[in-house]
């Protein structure tokens, strides 16, 4: 039997199998029924490994051991393998999940976080900042960072950007209303995105600019800045830089303060524009 290694890369990125597993299990499929050491020569595994793969398999559901002598093994219908696949990974990522849940309340978490303070304590300002590539990776570090906001938010941004605020981000800028931290966002105002701007309701205040920028400053400590025209680059490809820098945030809040009184608020736009 020759199966492409192509094809055969693939199934161990979808199924979490190594290659003597994906060999095994595709000799398995193409015979429908055989014994190990028969697919042990169809799939060019050593026989004193094929056991113990075959046994791997059908704890994970690929496969059945059919009774009588010699032992042979079933193969299951892959259709019926992808719903166990799915399963068993579920019930794998809720354990995991659940593990997590009981640590944020533990001693463990404590001691962590008793650490982190002292070894922040001894790091240079200048240390504390990085790059992010991606705007998965950039959106992460944007909501961790507005997440543990205590006073204030401010976030200019792209029309694009504030729908993707607004949809993504909803339940932290809840919590920080409920918290009492400020969150203002300044984008340009279109038709486009005034039905979303709507599910904000009082949770923050959005007012109209024409100016085309993306950052972030928290308590006037933190900046997030976008180094690229989201409208002209891939997310894939998008760029940020993350600063603690309580200098450069303070000085880029101040500015944006007195940018925001002279800014109409979002209603008044869309109104203006019915």
């Amino acid at each position: 039997m020759i199966v492409k290694d192509e094809f055969l890369s693939k199934l161990r990125r979808y199924f979490a199998l190594n290659l003597y597993e994906v060999k095994i299990w595709t000799a398995l499929l193409s015979r429908g029924v055989s014994t190990a050491g028969e697919l042990s020569d169809i799939a060019n595994v050593p026989r004193s490994r094929s056991y113990d793969v075959l046994e791997s398999l059908e704890k994970k559901g690929f496969a059945v051991t059919k009774i009588g002598k010699p032992i042979k093994y079933i193969a299951v219908p892959p259709s019926e393998v992808i719903e166990r696949v799915k399963k068993n990974m579920k019930a794998e990522a809720d354990d995991k999940v659940s593990r997590l849940d009981q640590l944020s309340n533990s001693d463990v978490i404590t001691e962590l976080n008793t650490l982190h303070t002292q070894g922040i304590e001894l790091v240079e300002p200048s240390d504390l900042s990085g790059s992010l590539k991606g705007r998965h990776n950039l959106y992460n570090h944007l909501e961790l960072t507005i997440r543990n906001a205590e006073e204030s938010v401010i976030i200019m941004t792209t029309t694009q950007g504030l729908m993707r605020k607004i949809e993504g981000m909803l339940p932290t800028f809840e919590k920080l209303k409920k918290r009492g931290v400020s969150t203002r966002i300044c984008a340009p105002i279109t038709k486009e995105c005034t039905n979303v701007i709507k599910e904000l309701g009082d949770i923050a205040e959005v007012r109209h600019t024409p100016s085309k920028a993306r950052f972030c400053v928290v308590d006037g400590k933190e900046v997030i800045f976008m180094l690229l025209n989201d409208s002209e680059v891939h997310p894939t490809y998008d760029v940020g830089i993350w600063v603690n820098t309580p200098f450069f945030a303070s000085a880029l809040k101040e500015l944006f303060d007195l940018a925001w009184k002279g800014l109409k608020p979002h209603k008044q736009v869309a109104v203006a524009k019915h």
